[in-house]
């Protein structure tokens, strides 16, 4: 009597080109642009250990789900184990040369790309034309102080806060006479370098700008200091991406970038309104 040929079940091919499928459609839909327009001269390092991140994590994720394909496709639907297993050590050591290559690709690339960036914006000095902007989060708002003409800024004390002081200025210290307050408003000249100093009065805020590429957390107790260039003109979003409590979602403010003129008038008319409401 003949003997009849089994056939494999399909399950395994089926499962194939499902990995293989599923890994090019998550590949076209993580291609298209995501972030929102670049307005900062800094950004673009930002934007290129992004894309980075996104490429070589994508290339794992791609070759991963290939070789997983090919196993289902090659192995899959067999009634018994026919391939001998690696051994212990074999496995251990294919498995440190998959972490040690990720660790160098992606955590190494992104160290490469990203600490020039870093160390522009936190630990080299602001060109002396820099223009000063102390800037203090609270529930569930930002408080915005310039230095005025004087370029200081007066004393605070946490002990003088209270509903008309909200940072606690010491009216009696000189340098505080011109200083510029506002709320929820940034305004600051095009490619004029801008010097920010973050803090917060209560509870953990987080200065977001997206559009300038710019994300720092304020912490209770320091003082956060870090320079950048506006590119574009425009009012951008200032954002808490820190949840600081119920009111956290309306904790929003504007960045305006202007041209040094209009930002010469402003500041003009900032000082006169302070002086007359002194």
């Amino acid at each position: 009597m003949a003997v009849g040929v089994s056939k494999r079940p399909l399950e395994g091919y089926f499962l194939a080109v499902a990995a293989w499928l599923f890994a090019g459609v998550a590949i076209f839909v993580a291609a298209r642009g995501w972030l929102p327009p670049l307005a900062s001269e800094h950004g673009a390092g930002i934007d290129r250990m992004l894309n980075y991140t996104l490429v070589t994590t994508g290339a794992f994720f791609v070759v991963g789900h290939i070789v997983l394909g090919y196993f289902l496709w090659r192995f899959g639907g067999r009634d018994r184990v026919s391939h001998r297993l690696a051994s212990a050590r074999t496995e251990r050591r294919w498995t440190l040369v998959v972490v040690i290559a990720m660790a160098l690709v992606g955590e190494g690339g992104v160290m490469v790309l990203g600490l020039p960036v870093w160390g522009k914006l936190y630990a080299a000095a602001p060109p002396p034309e820099a223009i000063i902007v102390e800037i203090t989060g609270e529930q569930f708002a930002w408080n915005v102080r310039y230095p005025g003409k004087d370029g200081k800024f007066g004393r605070t004390d946490p002990k003088l806060i209270f509903d008309e002081n909200p940072l606690g200025i010491d009216k009696s210290d000189p340098s505080s006479a011109d200083d510029i307050f506002g709320l929820g408003r940034v305004v600051v000249p095009v490619n004029r370098p801008v010097r920010i100093r973050l803090r917060s009065k209560d509870t953990l805020h987080s200065f977001f700008l997206p559009n300038l590429r710019i994300k720092q957390d304020a912490v209770p107790g320091m003082t956060m200091d870090f320079w950048f260039v506006p590119t574009k003109q425009g009012e951008f979003e200032i954002a808490c991406s820190q949840l600081c409590g119920f009111g956290h979602f309306g904790m929003r403010g504007i960045f305006q970038v202007v041209t040094q003129q209009e930002f010469d008038k402003w500041m003009g008319e900032q000082s006169t309104f302070a002086q007359s409401g002194r």
